[in-house]
């Protein structure tokens, strides 16, 4: 039964995969969906220091096209008085434990009165696996080149989950891989109306930044219809080394997929667009588009295009991408590394308290 106005509350920190699988899974559950979004300094009392600042917090949860509404600087503690001035029925949240600095369950009091639903918690990501793969320059999550792992049955479902529609249940995005010069649809959607123009933008979204999100609402400004290009993990990691990209293939698929400004999706296109990559595609594109900052001199991936190249204009967070935040964490690394302590502390209370409530004993 779907409820009237439903409310799901987070910190949305380097909003993931994770993030919008539990959006959408209480979207399904409503018609109207209110995302709360906590301030920097409830986060900072209740966790420790956030990643992303409250600005680009609240534009990544704005971006979710299962977002009906986002409610800035929500409570940590969600409280009946809030849930009724935001005029919803239920608050959803995953089937774990969130507690606040001293341990009590954020939701303890909707759970007491019965306006508590839950969702499935989404496995192997979550913001402090992401820190903790910068802190470590690890590459363990990549896919070998022409693995076949983003596609297996399972894989494919989630991405067909991730392309639903507003409604979080009709179909919406189409994905596509692109493989030795040609397109093989792996879920369908619907593509542009008659007329529509269609574009093109391609590259890693890594760990898909409020810069990426800007990037793409100003693509599809006056209605476009944007087809998205997506890098795989070797072709990241040659270009940028280090131990990018930070979330791989599948991740950032699934984190495209829940934003309201991607039409479609082609994993695994080259870096470079070339015309025979654009016929390859399943719609045809009238022009390329990239950032608003200058391209390098050479052997920026798109000469052979360069007649079909547009610029976005520039935007508050155009400096904002996947370099950026690892910067921020390096720079803080003694802050975040205790940050990573104390969650894991945290977990173990939380896991607890899941036991209790539901009658079993802890691992």
């Amino acid at each position: 039964m779907a409820h009237e106005r439903i409310y799901i509350d987070g910190c949305l920190d380097m909003m993931h995969h994770g993030h919008t699988g539990a959006i959408r899974q209480a979207k399904t559950m409503g018609k109207y969906l209110v995302c709360g979004v906590h301030s920097d300094e409830e986060i900072a009392l209740n966790k420790g220091i956030p990643v992303m600042n409250a600005d680009e917090r609240y534009t990544a949860a704005g971006a979710c096209k299962w977002v009906d509404e986002v409610a800035e600087g929500a409570p940590y503690v969600m409280d009946l008085d809030y849930m009724d001035e935001k005029g919803c029925q239920f608050v959803v949240h995953g089937d774990d434990i969130t507690t606040d600095a001293n341990g009590v369950d954020c939701y303890q009091e909707v759970k007491d009165k019965g306006r508590f639903l839950v969702c499935k918690r989404t496995p192997a990501i979550s913001t402090t696996d992401l820190v903790g793969r910068m802190l470590l320059h690890t590459r363990d999550h990549h896919f070998p080149e022409y693995s076949e792992l983003p596609y297996t049955p399972d894989i494919i479902e989630l991405y067909r989950l991730y392309a639903t529609d507003t409604d979080a249940t009709s179909p919406r995005t189409p994905v596509y891989r692109y493989k030795q010069g040609t397109t093989q649809q792996l879920v369908a959607g619907r593509g542009p109306e008659d007329g529509q123009e269609v574009v093109y933008a391609d590259g890693g979204w890594d760990l898909f930044t409020p810069g990426h999100v800007e990037m793409l609402r100003s693509v599809r400004k006056g209605g476009k219809y944007v087809v998205v290009g997506v890098h795989n993990d070797k072709t990241i990691h040659v270009n940028k080394s280090f131990s990018y990209p930070i979330m791989n293939l599948k991740e950032r698929a699934l984190t495209l997929l829940a934003c309201r400004y991607v039409d479609a999706v082609v994993l695994e296109v080259p870096y470079s667009t070339t015309l025979a990559l654009l016929k390859a595609l399943p719609f045809e594109c009238s022009s390329v588009y990239h950032g608003p900052l200058p391209l390098p001199a050479k052997d920026h991936g798109y000469e052979e295009v360069q007649h079909l190249l547009r610029t976005v204009d520039h935007h508050r967070f155009e400096d904002l991408n996947a370099q950026t935040i690892v910067r921020r964490i390096i720079a803080r690394s003694d802050e975040y590394l205790e940050r990573q302590r104390k969650k894991s502390q945290k977990a173990n209370n939380e896991e607890m308290l899941r036991a209790a409530e539901v009658g079993t004993v802890p691992k």
